[in-house]
This record gives structure tokens, sequence and C-alpha cells, in this order.
């Protein structure tokens, strides 16, 4: 049976970033990383906006706040020194009323709290920063927000990793565990320490280990539609504000790395873990088990999940979602929207116990295994710094003593 001081379950940006960070610390440790799919970043990794977001949507005290901005400049630095795509285009937040303008100023402030270059602009700044925008009075402007190509990323990471050393086992399924050895579809393996990283499996995994008894994933589909015309009609990233009361950012446009143009998310609650088309990756327990948590919050209306589940539903209608985009700018030829682009799950975590969507980071473990619960946006934004909060805190190793300690 082979060796190993760590084994990473999940080959996304968080687990590859681990991967890193670990090699960086610990140069001579053996480390495996395995993952279900035939390729890395199958899931979220590679289905995200691609957004480097700038740290001011987050409440100071949480993990997001901390490590956004600190997040944001590290991966453009991998970006520059890897020659990849990187759009430095910025962002503006705009408000419809007085209401709205209130929040600008409670998200002003959560930047300066965190450390986020951002600053209010009138509209006569704003046009001249978007010529398109439609904004009433005031926007929130932020310069570091940019967009990079999540595919890539972790396809170069993947292959720095191998150069140095690390195994990456793809088509590895995790079957169970028993004491330090990781059983698998690939075999047996033995570690000092695993660090599950499964994303939509998180919980699953979790559990067998005795951890995330309280936490439970629900799935949240998110699909962007494609702005074919051209590339010019907006020239940055355009948000509304959101509702700080859920995770969701609400219906913006984006700016690809490349330059093209989407609007999106959507947000909608799906039926099973991998529930991207049709009947695809169909599983009958998480069905019935997903389903029947979805239909208890729904009932309830616990967290306000009643009226966000009904507000998502309607983006299925593509003129509904054109709809929403359009109230953020002057102009937008809603038939130059022509395409929606792969579709992404959110793996969301929900603590039982509290009866609530967990907005931050989770991390549970012990000596033998370290368990990310909740990497959700902006995890790819923060993945680095994230790599190496995990790798400080939680992982046995040379100079870090034992969580049991």
């Amino acid at each position: 049976m082979k060796q190993y001081d760590y084994i990473i379950i999940g080959a996304g940006i968080i687990g590859l970033s681990i991967a890193r960070r670990i090699h960086h610390t610990f140069a001579q440790a053996k480390i495996l990383i395995i993952d279900k799919e035939k390729e890395v970043a199958a899931h979220a990794s590679s289905r995200n906006s691609g957004v480097l977001h700038a740290g001011f949507y987050y409440s100071a005290d949480s993990l997001k706040a901390k490590l956004t901005v600190e997040g944001n400049k590290a991966m453009k630095d991998f970006c520059r020194q890897h020659h990849l795509s990187l759009n430095e285009c910025g962002k503006l937040v705009v408000a419809k009323n007085d209401e709205e303008l209130g929040w600008l100023q409670e998200l002003k402030r959560r930047g300066e709290a965190n450390g986020s270059n951002v600053r209010l602009v009138d509209a006569q700044e704003a046009e001249k920063l978007e010529p398109n925008i439609k904004t009433y009075k005031q926007a929130l402007y932020s310069p570091d927000t940019a967009t990079i190509n999540p595919k890539e990323v972790c396809e170069t990471l993947y292959r720095y990793l191998g150069e140095r050393g690390v195994e990456i086992k793809l088509r590895t399924s995790y079957r169970g565990h028993k004491d330090s050895v990781v059983q698998t579809s690939a075999g047996d393996f033995e570690a000092k320490q695993v660090i599950n990283c499964a994303g939509l499996y998180a919980d699953k995994i979790a559990k067998d280990f005795g951890f995330g008894k309280n936490h439970t994933i629900i799935p949240f589909k998110g699909l962007y539609l494609k702005y074919t015309k051209n590339k010019t009609d907006v020239r940055l990233h355009i948000y509304p504000v959101p509702n700080l009361k859920n995770p969701f950012l609400g219906v913006h446009f984006t700016k690809m790395a490349d330059g093209t143009i989407k609007i999106g998310p959507t947000a909608i609650p799906a039926f099973w873990r991998e529930n991207y088309k049709g009947l695809s990756r169909f599983n009958l327990g998480e069905f019935l088990s997903i389903t029947a948590l979805e239909a208890k919050l729904f009932l309830n209306d616990t967290s306000g999940f009643k009226g966000l589940a009904q507000e998502e539903m309607k983006k299925y209608d593509r003129k509904f979602l054109i709809g929403l985009a359009q109230q953020m700018v002057k102009h937008i030829d809603p038939q130059g929207f022509t395409e929606f682009t792969e579709p992404g799950i959110r793996a969301q975590l929900f603590d039982i116990a509290q009866n609530k969507l967990v907005q931050d980071f989770i991390i549970e473990g012990d000596a033998k295994s370290i368990h990310i619960l909740n990497a959700v946006s902006p995890a790819f934004t923060c993945a680095f710094p994230f790599a190496s909060l995990v790798v400080q805190k939680y992982l046995r190793g040379r100079g870090h003593p034992d969580l049991s300690s």
C-alpha cells in the first residue's frame, strides 16, 4: 500500500491550491490528489463567472473579508507570472433608489474596513467609466475587480503540481476510509492526513469522518446568458445592489477574460447535486433528500427561501433574465443574447441546527482529517490565501503542531 503525507480529495481550485501551498511549505511531503472526474476542475471551479472579487461585500469578521483582497492580488500575480488571461476592467455597483444608495454606503464601509479599493462616484463619473450605465445618483466603483479564465488557471496549476512530483489520480472516486487508509476506486492508499475538498460532496465525506454533522449541501444551478452581438456595448462589470441577507449577488453583467459580455447568474434550486442538464447524472437518493429539504424550506419560508426560489425560477425565462439586466444599462439588444454558457452548480452549505444558509467558509477537522465545507464564491478569488490559512492553521507537518495538541 502506497503511503502519503497528505491525500487531498477533490482536484478543484481549492484542492489544487492547497497542494501547491503544501509543496511550498513542506517540499519533501508526499502528496496525492484524487478526483472522480476525468479532468481537473470539472465542476464549480471551471464553471464559475471567472470574476476576481475585490472584497467589499463581506462583513469584516468573516473569512471572506480577510482573504478576498489578498486573494485578488495573489491570483492576478499568478496569471501574470504564467501569462494567463487577465481582464482588469473594474466594476460598478448601481442603485435604483434612495434605499439602495444607503446600501451602497454600507458596501463602501465594508470595503474600507476590509482594505478594498472602492469609492462612491456620482452618476456623471459613472457614465465616464461606463457610458452605457444606468444608475440613481451614485454608483460604487471597484477598479480592482477583474476576470480570469478559471479553467485555464486550474489546468496551469495541474501541470505545475505534476512537474513538482505531486501525484494526481483522476477517474478515482473516494469509497470510504478505515483509520488512516483511504479507500478509492483505484485501490487503497494510506495518509497521515486527509484533506477533503470535494465540493458538492464535501459534506458527505465529512460525515464519513465524523464531521459536518450540523450541515448539508443544497445545490443551486447557475446559468449565464452570453451576449454575442459584440464585446463593446458594456465596458466593465455592472452589478446591482445585492440582498446582503443571502449569499447571492443578483443578475449582473460580466466581462469575461476575453472581453465577451454575459449576464447572470441564476441561483435556481437544483434537485440533485450534479443536476446540470436534463436527467444527466440523476441520483434518486439525492433527489429524494434534497427535494424534501427544499420543500420544507419553501413551506416554512426558512431564510426567505420561498421568495428566493420563486424569483430564481422565473430566470428560466430568457426574457425575464434579460429584463433584469436591462434595468442597469441604457441600451442592450435583447436579440444579442444567443446562448447559455455551461451551467454550474453552487455547493451551498445549509446549517441544519440554525436553519439557515451559511454565508462564510467553514472548516472542520482534527489531526487526521480536514474538511472544507463551504468553499463558495468568492472561493476562487480567495484560493491562494485560503490554502495558506489551511496549511498554517490546520495541517500536521514540520513546524506545525497537531490539531489535537
